[in-house]
């Protein structure tokens, strides 16, 4: 089902990062170290901003990042959460 507070996620792996768009900010967040079975229930939760909120946020080490044509600039590092 889609969600109204979450635009659009992509997960990398490789690198265990999921990054997510938040619909109200239009802002990308990345959350390290997010195991690939985390993100696989993710996608399949009927409530993505409810699992978001309990198995996600605040769980993770995460960062805000900006990006334009031609680069990307983390603008802000949470390290709250995952210790």
């Amino acid at each position: 089902m889609p969600s109204t507070a979450i635009r659009k996620t992509e997960y990398d792996p490789v690198r265990r990062v999921l990054s997510v768009w938040f619909v109200a900010s239009g802002k990308r967040h990345e959350f390290e170290d997010v195991p690939p079975e985390t993100f696989a229930a993710f996608r399949a939760a009927f409530a993505k901003g409810r699992y978001f909120n309990d198995h996600i946020r605040n769980q993770f080490r995460h960062r805000l990042v900006a990006e334009d044509s031609n680069r990307r600039q983390v603008l802000r590092d949470s390290t709250a959460g995952k210790a």
